[in-house]
């Protein structure tokens, strides 16, 4: 401080270029510093470049319990979310990310036309491992697969709705109040396949699969049956559920964007 002539007390300020003074500078405690991280979410992978420190905050993917990713329940599956925050086993997420890289879903015939036997056992044996091969699997083959896994699923997809209540759905909310009452592992497998079902319905002009299409070639893995006949008669009625959900979901979609 200097003291001028009043007797007044003058507080010193810095001049900076041009004349202009600024007042000193207050410097914070340590602990109001921020720190700032920029941190992305993929639909595959979960949330990118996380910091250190809040990573223990953060549910990580469960290891899993099986040597095997078919014919387990999810449960023993390691998981991860997607893009709607459904908890889905990790390999078939790595699967559907293959099959959009490869542009599986313009491939005419997707879900439909079987992949080569020999490829699709070999893949199913490397999968079981953890692993998908980089290169040379046939985008028949990764549908096959998805397919298979809902197939070996324990229980089934469905069963666990009444078949009655499921050939009483007659649109869409009836479909949607009905699926409310599956087991919440169970209710989010099946929102990521209807939206899987759906990616591959609005892509029809080049795969020639709309929604009844993939939804009469999804149907019978969705659900065991006790004899053939009883699977069949069963399987028009999934195929009808299937259907009305895939639209539902399309045109949600399209209304979003609207």
């Amino acid at each position: 401080m200097d003291v001028a002539g009043g007797g007044e007390e003058v507080e010193e300020v810095e001049a900076v270029d041009g004349g202009e003074q600024q007042p000193p500078m207050e410097i914070g405690w340590p602990t109001d510093v921020r720190h700032v991280a920029h941190v992305t979410f993929d639909r595959f992978h979960g949330f990118q470049g996380l910091p250190v420190e809040l990573q223990p905050e953060v549910a990580g993917n469960a290891p899993s319990a099986s040597k095997t990713v078919f014919g387990v329940s999810t449960e023993s599956m390691q998981c991860s979310y997607d893009a709607r925050g459904n908890s889905v086993p990790s390999i078939l997420l790595l699967m559907q990310r293959r099959l959009y890289e490869q542009g599986g879903l313009k491939a005419e015939g997707i879900f439909r036309i079987a992949a080569d036997d020999a490829q699709e056992q070999a893949v199913r044996e490397q999968l079981n491992s953890g692993v998908l091969p980089e290169s040379g699997v046939d985008v028949h083959c990764l549908a096959g697969l998805i397919k298979a896994w809902f197939r070996e699923l324990p229980g089934g997809m469905l069963d666990s709705l009444p078949a009655a209540e499921v050939t009483r759905c007659q649109s869409a909310d009836d479909c949607a109040r009905l699926c409310a009452r599956l087991p919440a592992a169970k209710a989010a497998l099946l929102d990521w396949a209807v939206q899987l079902m759906a990616d591959v319905a609005r892509e029809e002009r080049s795969n020639k699969m709309g929604s009844r299409n993939v939804a009469m070639v999804f149907a019978p893995n969705m659900t065991h049956a006790m004899d053939p006949f009883t699977a069949l008669k069963h399987a028009v009625h999934v195929m009808n559920f299937l259907t009305m959900l895939i639209d539902r979901a399309l045109n949600d979609v399209q209304t979003c964007n609207n």
